[in-house]
């Protein structure tokens, strides 16, 4: 898929776990493990806006497109 999720990079970054993210965006671990794996179909702009928020971060730090070869 050509859009990467660097949502694991980020966390890293600023020293949070999935668990302490998840419960403060207000959604699963299992979601967020979603996202982070780069497993989603979808995100919804909320969630964006609650990972931006907490992570203190713009949305292309956590997206990136990677054009296929």
């Amino acid at each position: 898929m050509p859009i990467v999720v660097n949502l694991d990079v980020m966390m890293a970054k600023r020293k949070i776990s999935a668990g302490d993210l998840a419960a403060r965006i207000g959604i699963t671990p299992a979601n967020l493990s979603i996202l982070k794996n780069n497993k989603a179909r979808a995100v919804r702009f909320s969630t964006l806006e609650a990972l931006c928020r907490e992570l203190d971060c713009q949305p292309a730090d956590l997206l990136e497109y990677v054009p296929e070869e």
